[in-house]
């Protein structure tokens, strides 16, 4: 059982964490990733995303544990970005490996709905030349709360 987890500044390739990450977990059953990007709908010219990296970084870990204990995964990898992003780049990228496909896919599931409303960033967005402040959602509750 392996947790990877990285807290980014800089922008980020999915497939050079993914990669070497299921390589590094032969018999694997099953892989699931999702990859988030910066949404440039409705006018959005960027986001960002602040946060307290004592509080941050062992927070992601104690999640990609949990992730692991809770579904029996071989491993989870969680990259997470912070700082100022542009439309098209990647957020987050999070990737579990299981001996069965429903475990990879419950595990990312669960480790996105978790990263959405329990997070510890402080997340805005740039329209029109002007940034505000974005809160999660009554829906990302709702999500978080089916686990």
């Amino acid at each position: 059982m392996a947790t990877e987890v990285h807290l980014l500044t800089h922008p980020f390739h999915p497939g050079q964490y993914v990669g070497p990450f299921t390589t590094a977990h032969p018999g694997l059953g099953g892989v699931c990733t999702f990859v988030g990007e910066v949404r440039g709908e409705n006018g959005v010219e960027a986001l960002e995303l602040s946060h307290y990296e004592p509080l941050t970084l062992p927070g992601m870990k104690a999640l990609a544990q949990r992730a692991v204990a809770r579904f029996g995964l071989m491993g989870i990898l969680v990259v997470h970005r912070s700082g100022v992003m542009l439309p098209g780049e990647p957020i987050v990228c999070v990737s579990a490996v299981a001996s069965h496909r429903r475990a990879a896919f419950d595990a990312v599931d669960f480790a996105m709905d978790h990263l959405k409303s329990d997070s510890w960033f402080w997340k805005r967005e740039k329209r029109c030349g002007t940034w505000r402040w974005i809160d999660p959602r009554p829906d990302d509750y709702a999500a978080r709360d089916r686990w």
